[in-house]
């Protein structure tokens, strides 16, 4: 059976939004985690669809199914515990070295669940889902692209629960991407080379519009991030579970959620510790870069109220320049998706 066959079989059981009815063995385990700190955010790595399909004897494009139908089933647990905020790991720009047949297969569920999107927009609009689809979509086949981008242009205004797809990523490629970005914002004098920062990369990253995941599961047995949100993890919680993706459960979820409980406080210490150092390097950077300023003025002598005078005046023009900056990147990336979109109309206007 081919791929594009088996996915057609499939095609019409697959939906984005699904709200069942709970044991209350369900809701008592809820509400019992709901006395502690949930986190608003988690990532997953679906990783093992294809040792699934290989396990039950089933064709890869059948693991990949199931695989986004758990993935359904896994944005209905979060929503009801209320974590609002999921990103996935749907297709590393690795993956782009299987097999032509596989790649195919996987083009064509993406295809189709994109279509099968824009027909939930009353239900995603309903539920307030917001889908945001990050990666290097360039890499992506233009009719793909086309949907993502009509995908994410449907329901970029709803603000309830955010579903970010990781598509065409790889971390090592989207920091790339933020230093590309960046590098040409200095070439076009927007901003300063001073004013390159941790903060600023982070800012240019695909997940720029999120916080940074409190806690990340990946599923089949491995030990490693596969290139997934290497710089978005550095304070998360880290759950590796032993079963494959079609085979998670709700259970393996809230043991999750009660390790991050359990590791809340030193995370929450860390990430303090790490904002109070980002602002006292920055405080150092923008003094000297002002006394820099100063020196260049030929000033021999100036009293502390001119010097923090200056540092107050440097600090707000920065921050001026970087404004100005994101909101130009943002504008650029913004126009991607536009421009996709309106191929797709002209396309539909010349058929007619």
């Amino acid at each position: 059976m081919s791929a594009n066959l088996t996915i057609k079989t499939f095609r019409k059981e697959m939906s984005w939004v699904r709200k069942t009815e709970q044991s209350w063995v369900h809701r008592l385990c809820q509400q019992v985690l709901k006395c502690g700190p949930v986190p608003k955010h988690v990532a997953f790595i679906m990783d093992g669809n294809r040792r699934f399909a290989v396990k039950n004897s089933l064709e890869r494009a059948e693991g990949h199914i199931m695989g986004f139908e758990k993935l359904a089933k896994a944005l209905e647990w979060c929503s009801n515990l209320g974590i609002m905020e999921v990103t996935v790991y749907a297709f590393s720009i690795e993956n782009f070295k299987r097999s032509k047949d596989e790649v195919d297969g996987l083009m064509e569920l993406a295809r189709q669940k994109f279509a099968k999107l824009l027909q939930e927009k009353e239900n995603l609009d309903k539920h307030g889902v917001c889908i945001r689809v990050l990666g290097n979509l360039n890499l992506l086949p233009h009719d793909v692209q086309v949907a993502v981008a009509n995908a994410v242009n449907l329901t970029k205004h709803n603000a309830r629960a955010v579903l970010n797809v990781c598509f065409a990523y790889t971390s090592r490629d989207e920091i790339c991407s933020a230093m590309r970005d960046v590098a040409h914002g200095v070439e076009q004098g927007i901003i300063r080379e001073s004013d390159i920062s941790e903060h600023l990369l982070e800012q240019c990253l695909y997940t720029r519009k999120s916080p940074n995941p409190d806690m990340l599961v990946r599923t089949s047995g491995e030990f490693r991030l596969s290139d997934f949100l290497l710089w978005q993890t550095t304070y998360s919680c880290l759950s590796f579970v032993q079963v494959l993706w079609p085979d998670f459960s709700i259970w393996h979820l809230y043991a999750g959620v009660i390790k991050y409980q359990r590791n809340y406080k030193a995370i929450q210490e860390a990430i303090k510790d790490n904002l109070i150092e980002r602002e006292r390097l920055q405080k150092e950077s923008d003094y000297e870069c002002a006394m820099e300023e100063l020196r260049q003025k030929q000033t021999n002598h100036f009293k502390d109220t001119d010097i923090k005078s200056c540092v107050e005046d440097y600090t707000k023009k920065r921050e001026q320049r970087i404004k100005m900056f994101l909101d130009d990147l943002e504008r650029r990336r913004n126009t991607f998706f536009d421009d996709l979109a309106t191929d797709q109309q002209v396309t539909n206007a010349a058929a007619t």
